[in-house]
């Protein structure tokens, strides 16, 4: 297995991180302990030594799972990453509070990886109105904490300010070959490079979305390797960027463990012309989307709560990666009903501000009609 030790970081980290966020399910949706302790025994024999959860995962049992299969195993001979639920913060104390109980769940005295979760602009200024950063620092002089970090969703710019406001041991973004330049991107990869702030990177197959290729994309990753999966070139590419520590997988069955151990154990980075093809290969596949919708977000706030990024992404995604069926629900679960495109009453404020000139009405018409039969 491949490992590294980049940046602050006080340790060799695998290239392979598991993400426990996927967790086997029982029939009535609860973890299936013995099952994930047998994932968790197959990856950790294969040389994973980075667990990473959160207080939310698996509505709050993923980090007691991960916790009682901690007492199996020498706990010293891990990396445990998890993070503060940052949104049910509304007082200074609330940190300390929240920790203490991440700690009993975890059944462990620190944890090696401490991530602020999910921070964008909003959630920064909350953080700073209620001091969390000395509080931050406090639970790391006590030993609490080895590493800290923050997990990032918003706007580069956001991503920039946040990086520079504390001294950081490492830091989490959405990083894969389709979203070099969403969010922090491979620009926020180098300025952290640049500031000795090393990154775990997740969704690198893009919530799994990148597991499944068209025949002409199969046919390019068949020129460089007819054995690989589109999943492992998804996982290639990430893991030959400079200044990735770890690269989080959300496994859920004994195949997509061994696969990505394969991927990871003896690893071979892509080279400039496998890069050049990887990012060919996104060319071809934005060449799929159906609205020109940048998510610039210059049409929001919309009067009525649409939420117009956020509708044409998941309609694009639908086509760019030929799975309606996964937007579907996505479009249906992670968006409230006023959210959606059939919410939508045509008063036509926004379409003067897009700076695409998207007749935005019109097109969430379609993107309701393919979503919901509207």
């Amino acid at each position: 297995m491949e490992k590294r030790k980049l940046g602050k970081s006080q340790n060799a980290t695998s290239l392979l991180g598991f993400g426990c966020m996927r967790l086997p399910l029982k029939n009535d949706g609860t973890i299936d302990q013995a099952e994930a302790f047998n994932l968790f025994d197959l990856a950790y024999q294969g040389g994973v030594n980075y667990y990473d959860t959160a207080y939310p995962y698996h509505h709050g049992q993923s980090e007691e799972v991960l916790g009682n299969w901690l007492q199996t195993i020498d706990r010293s001979s891990v990396l445990v990453a998890t993070k503060s639920p940052v949104w049910l913060l509304t007082t200074p104390e609330d940190f300390d509070l929240y920790l203490t109980k991440q700690l009993t769940k975890l059944q462990t005295s620190y944890i090696d990886y401490y991530l602020l979760h999910a921070l964008d602009q909003e959630r920064f200024e909350k953080l700073i109105e209620l001091d969390v950063f000395s509080k931050l620092e406090d639970a790391k002089r006590k030993g609490l904490i080895r590493h800290v970090g923050f997990s990032f969703h918003d706007s580069y710019n956001v991503f920039e300010r946040i990086l520079r406001h504390h001294p950081w041991d490492f830091c989490q973004i959405q990083l894969n070959y389709m979203d070099t330049d969403y969010q922090a991107g491979l620009a926020g990869l180098r300025l952290a490079e640049s500031m000795g702030i090393c990154v775990t990177v997740m969704e690198p197959i893009r919530g799994g979305s990148l597991a499944k290729v068209s025949d002409e994309i199969r046919q390019l990753f068949d020129s460089m390797d007819p054995l690989a999966s589109p999943a492992s070139f998804a996982l290639r590419f990430v893991g030959s960027q400079r200044n990735v520590q770890t690269v989080l997988s959300g496994m859920s069955d004994r195949r997509q463990v061994e696969e990505n151990l394969t991927t990871f154990t003896d690893f071979q980075p892509m080279n400039e012309h496998e890069i050049a093809k990887m990012l060919h290969v996104a060319d071809l596949m934005r060449q799929k989307i159906k609205v020109p919708c940048t998510s610039c977000k210059y049409c929001m706030p919309c009067p009525y709560g649409i939420d117009i990024p956020g509708n044409f992404s998941r309609y694009n995604d639908a086509f760019v990666y030929d799975d309606v069926a996964k937007s579907k629900q996505r479009y249906v679960e992670w968006m409230d009903a006023s959210e959606r495109a059939s919410a939508c009453v045509s008063c036509q404020t926004c379409v003067s501000k897009c700076p695409q000139h998207i007749l935005i009405p019109d097109r969430l018409v379609e993107v309701a009609r393919l979503f919901e039969g509207e």
